[in-house]
């Protein structure tokens, strides 16, 4: 395990281990193919997900290390849904293209993650020994109901993930993950990026990309 963890450089007096910089790099790749919507993001998703429950692990970032085993079995749900889920089309089957939640559908996504957070935070709170037990909780329930949207291509995802962005990045800082912290900047970029890319895309005809 301390083989994982060899460091690979010191930032800001911190030392960042090869599992974290290749972790940053999957990542990265990751959501610049989810904002073009090609499928081969959710097997970064997966990678990524595993090397960052083991950074989390060793943090003590606990609920954010669990949601990396929930990110991984969603990244293969939602890579089968870019491959083969349906949608609905003027009341019809169609391909799974991008398409705005329905005003209940965004009170659902917002109970989901008003339900989640006290919850996951109680949980942390109860049974780990977590410093940073609320922190941890909020990232950690909204990015499930994020994942979720973006499984289904709902462009109120990249929202989430921008509220979700900007809590990890104090959280990271705190805990001394400065690769990590950086990357959380650029996911908070990011998020407006794809929300704009995505909210375009439901003007115009669905492309299929390889």
């Amino acid at each position: 395990m301390d083989a994982l963890f060899a460091t690979a450089f010191e930032l800001w007096g911190t030392p960042t281990s090869w599992t974290e910089v290749l972790a940053f790099a999957l990542a990265l790749a990751m959501v610049g193919c989810n904002i073009r919507q090609i499928h081969w993001g959710w097997p970064l998703a997966i990678l990524s997900s595993l090397l960052y429950l083991l950074v989390f692990w060793r943090s003590r970032l606990y609920g954010d290390a669990v949601l990396q085993l929930f990110f991984a079995a969603l990244a293969g749900w939602g890579w089968t849904q870019w491959l083969k889920g349906r949608g609905q089309q003027a009341g019809q089957e169609a391909p799974l293209r991008v398409t705005a939640l329905s005003p209940r559908g965004r009170r659902w996504t917002v109970l989901a993650c008003a339900g989640l957070w006290p919850l996951t935070g109680w949980f942390l709170l109860s049974f780990t020994d977590t410093d940073v037990p609320w922190w941890d909780a909020f990232p950690t329930a909204a990015s499930l109901v994020g994942q979720v949207l973006l499984g289904r291509k709902h462009p109120e995802n990249w929202l989430i993930w921008l509220a979700v962005n900007v809590v990890s990045m104090g959280l990271f800082a705190y805990k001394g993950l400065w690769l990590t912290t950086v990357l959380y900047g650029l996911f908070t970029v990011l998020s407006v990026v794809g929300w704009r890319a995505w909210r375009k895309d439901l003007q115009r005809p669905q492309v299929h990309h390889a």
